[in-house]
C-alpha cells in the first residue's frame, strides 16, 4: 500500500481529509508541468508520384538482370483469379491489371538493359514511398546460409532441423478482418482453441522428439539458430551432396531479436551490433548462448526444396542482390522496386538498383522497410551481416492505376 494510499485512514478524518486534498493538487500540478510526448502516428504507406528521371541511378543499372526475378514473380500470378485485388489495398489494382504487363515482359529481349528500360518507362511510373511522409527507412541484408550436417544424429551432428508439424495451424488474420491484412499467427487446436506452439527452448530441449520430425541433423546449434532467422540454406552432406531448405512454418511466438538483447545488457552498442559481432559474443561466451539464444521463442520450421531456390514468401526462387523481402501489410509481393540504399561496405557504391519484393520477414515491419537477398557464400553472409542501411525506395506500378498519394 502506498503512502498516499494511507492518508485518510486516520483517527482525524478531517485532517486526513484536507492532507489527501493537497497531495492530490501536487499531483494534478505535476502533471500539468509535465512535458507532453505526442503519440507516434500509425503506420501508413504514402505515395508521391515521380519521373523516371528522378530515380537515382535508374540509367547506370543493369536492368536486365532483375527481369529473371521480375518473369519469375508473373508466373506466380498467372494462376490466380484475375479479379483478385493484387495487393492489401485496392489502389494496387487486381491481378488483371498486371498480367498484361507480364505478358510484355516476357517478350522483351533476354539481356537487353535498354529494352527493359524502355518496358518500363513506357509501361510503369514510380511512386517514393514513405510512413506518413517520412521517406527514410531502414534496409537490412539476409543470405542463404550453408551448414554441414547428415541424415542421421551423431556425436558430430547432434543438432536437428525440423520438418513442419502435420499439427501446425498458420492463420492469415486479413482473411478475418480487413483492418488486420497482413498478420499471421500460428498455433494448434486444443480443445477448440488455437493456442501457440511449444517455444524454441522447450522444443531445442526435446519438445518434438517423439514426433520424429527431424529433416537432417548438423554440427553446430548457432549455425541452425541464424539458419532460422535466415529463413532459407544449404546443407552439405557427408557424401557431398547439397541439401536445400526453405522455411515451411513457425511456431506462433514472436520474433525477438537477440542482438537488442545484447544491447540491453550493454554487450554491444547499436552502432556495433551485427550478425558477426553477435556470433563472437556467442563464441566468447558459451556457457550463455543457449539461453540467450532462446530468449528468441520463435522457432522456424523446413523443408527440402527440390530444383531451384532458395524460395522466397511468394513462392518464386530468389535471385541474388534482385528480390528483396518487405511488409507485404504495405507493400505487395511482386513489385518492382527501385531501391536507393547505402552499402554496407563503406566503401561500396552505393545501392541503386531494380529489385522485386518477392519475400517477407519476422522483423521486416514498417512501409519502408527492405531485407535484400544477398546470396549464397562467405561474401554474401558478410555482406548481409553488416547491413544496416539507411535509404528509400520507389513502387514501381502500371500507368493503368492511379493510387491515392
Amino acid at each position: 500500500m502506498t503512502a498516499l494510499s494511507r492518508i485518510g485512514r486516520g483517527p482525524d478524518n478531517r485532517i486526513t481529509g484536507i492532507l489527501a486534498l493537497a497531495a492530490g493538487s501536487f499531483l494534478l500540478a505535476l502533471a500539468a508541468c509535465a512535458p507532453v510526448v505526442p503519440e507516434a502516428p500509425p503506420e501508413k504507406l504514402t505515395l508521391k508520384p515521380v519521373g523516371f528521371a528522378d530515380l537515382p541511378g535508374w540509367q547506370t543499372d543493369s536492368l536486365a538482370e532483375a527481369m529473371p526475378a521480375l518473369l519469375r514473380s508473373c508466373d506466380r500470378l498467372k494462376p490466380q483469379p484475375p479479379d483478385r485485388n493484387f495487393g492489401p489495398e485496392a489502389h494496387f489494382g487486381t491481378i488483371a491489371d498486371w498480367l498484361p504487363l507480364c505478358d510484355m515482359a516476357r517478350s522483351v529481349p533476354a539481356g537487353d538493359t535498354g529494352a527493359v528500360r524502355a518496358f518500363f518507362e513506357s509501361s510503369f511510373r514510380p511512386y517514393r514511398a514513405a510512413n506518413n511522409d517520412a521517406a527514410d527507412g531502414l534496409f537490412t541484408g539476409y543470405y542463404e546460409a550453408e551448414l554441414r550436417g547428415a541424415l542421421q544424429r551423431s556425436d558430430r551432428y547432434p543438432v536437428p532441423l525440423h520438418r513442419r508439424p502435420d499439427d501446425l495451424v498458420m492463420v492469415d488474420l486479413g482473411q478475418f478482418r480487413e483492418e488486420l491484412k497482413g498478420q499471421r499467427i500460428a498455433g494448434r487446436v486444443v480443445g477448440g482453441n488455437l493456442r501457440p506452439y511449444e517455444d524454441r527452448k522447450a522444443i531445442v530441449e526435446g519438445a518434438l522428439d517423439p514426433r520424429k520430425l527431424e529433416i537432417v541433423w548438423v554440427d553446430d546449434p548457432v549455425d541452425a539458430f541464424f539458419l532460422q532467422i535466415q529463413g532459407s540454406g544449404r546443407v552439405t552432406l557427408e557424401d557431398g551432396r547439397i541439401m536445400r531448405l526453405g522455411y515451411a512454418g513457425q511456431n506462433g511466438h514472436p520474433y525477438v531479436a537477440i542482438g537488442r538483447e545484447l544491447i540491453a545488457r550493454g554487450a554491444l552498442t547499436r552502432e556495433n551490433v551485427s550478425m558477426q559481432s553477435i556470433r563472437a559474443w556467442l563464441a566468447a561466451n558459451p556457457g550463455e548462448a543457449a539461453a540467450l539464444m532462446n530468449a528468441n521463442p520463435s522457432y522456424v520450421f523446413f523443408r527440402e526444396l527440390p530444383g531451384e531456390g532458395p524460395v522466397g514468401a511468394q513462392g518464386a526462387a530468389l535471385t541474388p542482390l534482385r528480390s528483396l523481402a518487405v511488409d507485404r501489410r504495405f507493400v505487395p509481393l511482386g513489385t518492382p522496386v527501385w531501391l536507393d540504399a547505402e552499402h554496407p561496405d563503406p566503401a561500396g557504391a552505393r545501392l541503386r538498383r531494380l529489385v522485386v519484393a518477392q519475400d517477407v520477414g519476422g522483423a521486416i515491419r514498417g512501409p519502408v522497410r527492405g531485407d535484400l537477398f544477398w546470396g549464397h557464400g562467405d561474401v554474401a553472409a558478410d555482406m548481409a551481416g553488416r547491413m544496416k542501411s539507411s535509404g528509400r525506395y520507389y513502387l514501381l506500378l502500371p500507368k493503368s492505376l492511379t493510387p491515392a498519394s
